[in-house]
């Protein structure tokens, strides 16, 4: 069996994304007995769907598992839902595209659910020592539009997780005032043990309990 695994490259004033480090870390290897493809895919709303659909062309895996970066988030974050926006907020994508309240798919469904097991998933990765929770939202950025594309334009087991900061990351572009007179440094995450989450992941989307599909 193969496994497609998706990270996207650094943006805003990120200099590193680890999603993108564990796509290539991971590219070429077998992690329980299945062949894993990564691939880097680009923060840009017009760009994100074709790529990662011509990808999935490409590989024919049997399932996809897809990461980002959700900087100040405390634990990897296994995402349940998927939904029919795209907005930048206030962070433009690496194009300097900013949609505001646009629908990926005007006549697509409101939501997909990840359609791996997502609660399994987050259990898996606790009892490992891992910092993990189930997340009810992917955002309206690109990281949401990867999940709803799968769902949307395939059958194929979905997944998607955020990761937190890795500790260089959250001291180089993550205070919060001056934190040498008491400011704020978000949560991160070592990439030692974000690597052990995904090395748990890809086989907890085939081997745990079916999810929702819709």
């Amino acid at each position: 069996m193969t496994v497609l695994l998706t990270g996207y490259e650094p943006f805003a004033e990120h200099e590193t994304n680890p999603s993108e480090r564990l796509a290539t870390h991971f590219n070429g290897e077998t992690v329980d007995g299945e062949d894993v493809v990564g691939r880097v895919l680009p923060v840009e709303f017009a760009r994100v769907e074709n790529e990662l659909l011509d990808a999935i062309d490409e590989v024919r895996p049997d399932r996809v598992l897809s990461a980002g970066l959700a900087a100040g988030r405390s634990a990897i974050s296994v995402e349940r839902v998927a939904i029919n926006v795209a907005d930048a907020g206030a962070t433009s994508d690496n194009a300097g595209s900013t949609p505001h309240d646009e629908r990926i798919v005007p006549e697509g469904p409101d939501a997909y659910f990840a359609n791996v097991p997502v609660v399994d998933c987050v259990e898996t990765l606790l009892e490992a020592g891992i910092p993990a929770r189930v997340s009810n939202t992917a955002g309206t950025h690109c990281c949401n539009r990867a999940l709803y594309t799968v769902r949307h334009h395939t059958n194929l087991p979905a997944g998607f997780v955020h990761l937190p900061y890795t500790p260089a990351e959250a001291a180089r572009n993550g205070t919060t005032g001056s934190a040498t007179s008491g400011g704020s440094v978000p949560a991160s995450m070592s990439f030692d043990d974000q690597r052990r989450a995904m090395e748990s992941l890809i086989p907890c989307c085939r081997d745990g309990a079916p999810a929702r599909s819709e």
